[in-house]
This record gives C-alpha cells, structure tokens and sequence, in this order.
C-alpha cells in the first residue's frame, strides 16, 4: 500500500528563533508554531482552539526564519510528519513533529517581524527559502524603483493592459 505524508500549516510563530548548527556546519532550528482553529459547537458557540506543533527547519531555510522572524511572525509550513521516541527514567516517550521542507514568510502585523522588514538592517534578504522556492517577501534587490513602484512586464507583444476589449 502506497503511503503519503505531507503536512501543510499556517500559524504564528510562538517564540524567538535559537539558530545552531550541526558539527557537519549544517544550520538548523526547532520552531513552535501556534495554528487557531475556530468551531462552532452543537449549541451555536464559536470555540477557539489552538494547536501549537514544533516543527524543525534546516539549512538555508533556517537561517533565513532566524534572521528576518521572531515571536509572532506568520509563516507557512510545508513538510513531513516525524515520529521522535526517546526513553526517560525507564519511560518510553515520544512527540510527534514537522521536518519542514518548504518555509514560506507570510505578510502580516505580527510582533515579531512579520512586517516583512529584515530583523538585521544591514544585510539584503535573499529570495530563497527551503526547496529552492521563493518567500512570500519580496525584495529590491536592484534598488531601482521602490516596492509597489516596478514596471509591468511585457506581454509578449499582446495589446497591452490599456485594451478596451480586456473584461477587468
């Protein structure tokens, strides 16, 4: 029987980032992550719920959730569910975590950083995140034109957006 173990989560996250780094050099950090679940009950009433899920990240990804977030920040979370089992005074125990593959940076009030301004000022944020995939952040790399500000790309020599014809 094939088997499949994706894990996707949206939440806040619930305390600063502590960045190490494995005797190999390879970076990594354990994350808690906070995801709000709001329910109705039988009787009508709204119940808040929340779920906090630690969730371990890895190399370039964790070095980038360390440098531009903090307590509060929103993110996404994509990953995998692992099992850890440990023993502890001759009790078995275990948790269940998520290894994140993909982080992404979500925009947002959040306390601690979720403004979207890099924590450290005087270094430029890169675009990448874990897998290779670009944050929700996006930066000005070429200082050229300030955010919101850029010229539209071309659309492969169409009409153009100013077509009366186009229905938005």
């Amino acid at each position: 029987m094939a088997s499949y173990n994706r894990v996707i989560l949206v939440g806040n996250i619930t305390r600063d980032i502590e960045l190490k780094y494995t005797q190999g050099g390879t970076a990594v950090t354990d994350v808690g992550l906070a995801v709000n679940d709001r329910r109705k009950t039988a009787t009508g009433e709204w119940i808040d719920e929340t779920t906090f899920v630690d969730v371990t990240l890895w190399g370039r990804t964790a070095e980038v959730a360390s440098e531009y977030l903090g307590k509060g920040s929103p993110i996404l979370i994509e990953g995998r569910l692992k099992l850890d089992t440990w023993e502890t005074e001759g009790q078995k125990r275990s948790k269940l975590r998520v290894v994140c593959d993909r982080m992404q940076m979500l925009s947002g009030s959040g306390a601690g950083g979720g403004s979207g301004k890099p924590r450290n000022e005087g270094s430029q944020p890169t675009q990448q995140s874990g897998g290779g995939q670009p944050s929700g952040e996006s930066f000005d790399q070429g200082g050229e034109n300030p955010p919101g500000q850029r010229e539209a790309q071309p659309t492969g020599g169409g009409a153009g957006y100013d077509d009366p014809d186009i229905p938005f």
